[in-house]
């Protein structure tokens, strides 16, 4: 067998190639790692999944069977110029159907949009529009490109709410948004085990999230700030139970941080703060809103003992709901994808200022139709407010120097 020898010149190349290779392979498993990559912003969008026909109670309330599209597509024109009924570009489909969800799913991450976070009911002793989730969602053959948590939605609902066409003036209260503690440890048992249980669910710091709509029903489920802290308190054992760090509660705010609020929150344990829209009242100005909303945002910002996440508010229309409302009820003027665009920006910079805390946005909302604040296309600004959220989280836009 020939030996071949190698010249003492050559030995130092021969290092360097067998040092790159090396490196070379080591690189190559690096990149095939299976860790997930961090996102540096949460975009997180409010999934109303109200347009589907729910299980329990859609033959009650809109027995056309497509959920509330019933509603929405009887919207009516209130003054010259008013956009009703909106109309979805890509149609009227389903929430609850997977393929419906799996074209969401990349159109929202393809766009900067990497959280839903889904408006979850609990009335009359059981689920109120979970299928979106469970049927819709949870068996997208794409859902682990977006993450998601759940935002316990219950509140007083009278009987003309969501379908006036059908109960006209009957105000009477169909669901109280409370629960007794025998329902409670149902719900918790649920959440931790159908969604906190998901590879896909929301954490922070480990800990999963779990956003409250309401603190006002949340306390009179359980008659006292006392007995809620004790509730919340056998929520948090639970979770530790089923092996994450602790829950992670996030309430939803509307008023100013008034002091009786403020101790509240803190009694129960709450662990962050954020909106479900910019709120009350709305002005006929979007700019007007926006400029309001941030006043509010300081306010809570100044106040709050826990993180404040900041929320991006699209627009405010729910006149389909409700007869009497007229123009000054609705946020129209100035209202375009490049205002959204710089109100977005407003809270990227928030989120920058605020290295402490998780880079979190709320945004109203993925699909509120009924409502009209939405990310998905539509017939009048097609895809503008998803292009928005694109442009300043995912190509570095600054809508206040336009580069």
């Amino acid at each position: 067998m020939k030996r071949f020898k190698i010249s003492q010149k050559l030995i130092p190349l021969v290092i360097f190639i067998l040092a790159f290779a090396l490196i070379s392979c080591n690189s190559s498993e690096q990149s095939n790692s299976t860790e997930p990559v961090k996102d540096e912003y949460y975009v997180a969008a409010y999934v109303w999944p109200s347009c589907h026909h729910d299980e329990r109670f859609g033959d009650m309330l809109w027995p056309d069977g497509n959920g509330e599209w019933e509603i929405i597509k009887k919207g009516n024109p209130r003054f010259e110029g008013h956009y009703q009924p909106k109309v979805p570009l890509w149609g009227y489909e389903l929430d609850d159907d997977p393929k419906v969800m799996e074209k969401w799913i990349d159109a929202a991450t393809d766009h900067g949009v990497n959280v839903f976070i889904f408006d979850w009911y609990w009335f009359d002793e059981g689920p109120f529009l979970e299928s979106s989730l469970n049927n819709g969602f949870l068996k997208a053959g794409n859902r682990d490109k977006m993450q998601f948590y759940l935002m316990w939605a219950n509140h007083d609902v009278r009987r003309n709410y969501w379908n006036v066409h059908k109960f006209s003036d009957d105000t009477d209260i169909m669901w109280e948004g409370a629960v007794d503690w025998e329902n409670f440890r149902i719900i918790v048992d649920r959440v931790i085990k159908n969604y906190f249980s998901q590879p896909n669910y929301f954490k922070i710091d480990g800990c999963p999230v779990y956003s409250v709509f309401s603190i006002h029903n949340l306390i009179k489920s359980f008659g006292s700030v006392e007995e809620t802290q004790k509730a919340i308190d056998y929520f948090r054992e639970e979770t530790k139970k089923a092996g994450f760090p602790d829950l992670h509660l996030q309430m939803i705010v509307f008023q100013g941080p008034g002091q009786d609020l403020l101790q509240n929150l803190e009694t129960i344990g709450v662990n962050s703060l954020t909106k479900y829209n910019w709120g009350g009242p709305h002005p006929e100005d979007y700019i007007q809103w926006g400029t309001e909303s941030m006043e509010r945002r300081n306010q809570w910002e100044e106040a709050a003992p826990v993180p404040y996440f900041p929320n991006v508010s699209i627009g405010w229309d729910d006149s389909p709901r409700f007869p009497h409302k007229v123009k000054e009820h609705v946020v129209h003027y100035n209202k375009s994808p490049e205002g959204f665009a710089a109100y977005l920006q407003k809270a990227k910079e928030y989120c920058d200022e605020h290295p402490e805390q998780p880079k979190l946005i709320t945004v109203f909302s993925w699909n509120e139709w009924i409502e009209g604040g939405y990310l998905l296309p539509d017939m009048k600004y097609g895809f503008g407010h998803l292009e928005a959220v694109k442009r300043v989280f995912k190509e570095d836009y600054n809508p206040y120097s336009g580069k």
